[in-house]
């Protein structure tokens, strides 16, 4: 079950993020215990259901707090599919928030196998080759329900061929917790 005074924390802290650079003044947001320590996520950024922005880390490599706050910003400024948020569409940008769990190494053997092992609707998926990563969070499966759709559109955006399959690629899933703004 997620923490919901983390997920509050979390939401407010990339809102607030977003909120500075713009120059929109905001409450403060509020502090949680686990925002100092380690942690992984993905900020995606809506109007009105369309995607506006999604970055984020794979990794744990910084804090909480300062994880949210970058890849809040990076998703409102910097996300190259779109141009950056301006201070005129903030009051109408929903903020999610994805809180990643550890990355588990899948063992594979052929893409039949990865598309039986998949867990629909709950796995977030990584693909890497050559120097190529994608990744998928687990809500991209409300619009791939299909595997083999999902893999496919990963490997597009990868920059491979859909049909495309070496046993050279590596896959890794992983779950998140989640909080949206409404």
């Amino acid at each position: 079950m997620p923490d919901a005074a983390l997920g509050r924390a979390l939401l407010a802290q990339a809102r607030a993020a977003i909120a500075g650079r713009l120059g929109v003044d905001i409450a403060a947001p509020p502090e949680h215990p686990r925002l100092s320590a380690p942690g992984a996520t993905f900020v995606t950024l809506t109007q009105q259901g369309d995607l506006r922005g999604c970055i984020g880390s794979l990794e744990a490599y910084r804090s909480l707090r300062e994880d949210v706050r970058e890849n809040a910003c990076a998703a409102a400024f910097h996300d190259r599919r779109f141009d950056p948020l301006t201070r005129a569409e903030f009051a109408d940008t929903e903020v999610e928030v994805s809180l990643l769990g550890p990355a588990e190494t899948m063992q594979v053997a052929g893409e039949s196998d990865l598309l039986q092992q998949l867990r629909a609707g709950q796995d977030g998926l990584i693909l890497s080759f050559e120097g190529r990563r994608a990744t998928f969070l687990p809500q991209v499966w409300e619009s791939l329900p299909v595997p083999g759709d999902f893999v496919r559109h990963l490997k597009r955006k990868a920059g491979l061929a859909e049909n495309f399959w070496s046993d050279a690629m590596h896959f890794a899933r992983y779950g998140v917790s989640k909080w949206k703004q409404f």
